[in-house]
């Protein structure tokens, strides 16, 4: 096969697995249905190889063909990152981005970066999805995407943000309605605000003993259980009870005096971070990196994003 034939072969084999039919595949190519077939074909002979399994119904991946189709997402990626940087030469950082972010960071954090990003970069478009679900960056058609919590994922670029610490807080009225927990055993008499993940699993609570030992506390007992970290704070504030809270969400309520840390020298913050993930490191696209490059440089100076422990204690109970 001819290097003129392969890219369109590669072509069609990627936009079929996407798409899941030739026929869908055919329609986004703007060629026939049969080309496709052909393409793909003509790829397997070339490659000696089996790379989808074909019934009248859907299109499989077989293992070689999974194995390609990253292989084949990273050539293109190539392509378009050789043609960008040629035209980036030519003319400013345009384009659009497509970002997604958790809910809450994506509104505090995000949206406020917005205006001095498109004051810098007129000509760049930027489309945000709030959304606490995991994405599939390639899959689903994403640049880059703003996500926090423990994180495994390693075929993905990950910048980190700033560290993700968990505290407990309570609003001072219940406090001096409850009183003050001395130790995990004391949560038990209180009120707890808890929240929940999509899967409907309840965070747990960590405890580390002074042999450091590690304890969790799993509050199924709330009396108020919530989805969005954020409206876990505005509980807090209006009373509801103590929750666990990320201290980038709760500074601003801690300084005004609207919340109160407990058990700091009990509770565990967790080993959590908020990272800027993308596919490919040197095959990003000039108007990707200008935006993961600007976003990195403000979150950095975001001092909510950084409060040192120090500075925390004087919102202790």
């Amino acid at each position: 096969m001819q290097l003129t034939q392969r890219v369109p072969a590669i072509l069609s084999f990627v936009a079929a697995c996407d798409s899941g039919s030739f026929a869908a595949a055919a329609r986004a190519l703007g060629i026939s249905a049969a080309a496709v077939s052909k393409n793909v074909a003509s790829l397997e002979k070339t490659l000696g190889i089996r790379l989808m399994n074909r019934t009248t119904r859907k299109l499989s991946l077989t293992e070689e063909g999974a194995a390609f189709l990253n292989q084949a997402r990273v050539a293109l990626e190539a392509l378009d990152s050789a043609v960008d940087t040629v035209m980036s030469g030519k003319r400013e950082t345009s384009g659009r981005v497509r970002i997604s972010s958790s809910a809450a960071f994506g509104r505090q954090q995000l949206l406020p970066a917005l205006p001095g990003l498109r004051a810098r970069y007129p000509a760049l478009s930027v489309e945000v999805d709030f959304d606490d679900r995991v994405v599939d960056l390639v899959r689903d058609g994403y640049d880059l995407a703003i996500r926090g919590g423990r994180i495994v994922d390693s075929s993905l670029v990950s910048r980190p943000v700033c560290p993700l610490k968990m505290i407990l807080v309570a609003a001072p009225d219940y406090l001096r309605r409850y009183g003050i927990p001395r130790s995990p055993g004391d949560l038990t008499g209180h009120h707890l605000i808890a929240r929940r993940f999509l899967g409907g699993k309840a965070s747990p609570w960590g405890f580390r003993a002074a042999d450091g030992s590690l304890t969790t506390l799993d509050p199924g007992s709330a009396v108020v259980t919530l989805s969005a970290p954020e409206a876990l704070v505005e509980a807090a504030c209006l009373g509801l009870g103590i929750a666990q809270v990320g201290v980038h969400h709760a500074l601003a309520h801690l300084r005004a005096g609207k919340l109160q840390i407990v058990l700091a020298d009990q509770h565990d913050p967790g080993d959590y971070q908020m990272v800027l993930q993308y596919p490919h490191r040197a095959l990003m696209a000039p108007r990707v990196r200008a935006v993961v490059d600007y976003l990195l440089e403000i979150f950095r100076a975001d001092e909510t994003l950084r409060c040192p422990p120090r500075q925390l204690k004087r919102y202790q109970a």
